[in-house]
C-alpha cells in the first residue's frame, strides 16, 4: 500500500494551522518527514500517527466529579 507523501502547505491545513507549525515539528524531530532532493513530504500514515498520538480524551462523569472536589 502507498502511502501519500503531503507538503508542508498540505500538513497546514490538514491540521488547521498555519504552516509554520508543520515546519516546527519537522525542525525539532517530532514528526515522520521524507527529504525529496530539497523538498520536505509527510507520509500520511505519520500525520494520522501524530494526530492519534497527541489526542487527549475527555474526563469520564465520576471522575471528573471527584476532581472537582478536590477543588
Amino acid at each position: 500500500m502507498k502511502d501519500r507523501l503531503m507538503s508542508v502547505p498540505e500538513v497546514a491545513e490538514y491540521l488547521g494551522t498555519t504552516e509554520r507549525f508543520p515546519r516546527r515539528l519537522i525542525a525539532e524531530r517530532r514528526i515522520v518527514f521524507v527529504k525529496v532532493g530539497r523538498h520536505v513530504r509527510i507520509p500520511e500514515s505519520a500525520l494520522e500517527s501524530f494526530v492519534a498520538t497527541n489526542t487527549v480524551h475527555p474526563i469520564g462523569i465520576g471522575r471528573a466529579a471527584s476532581l472537582r472536589a478536590v477543588a
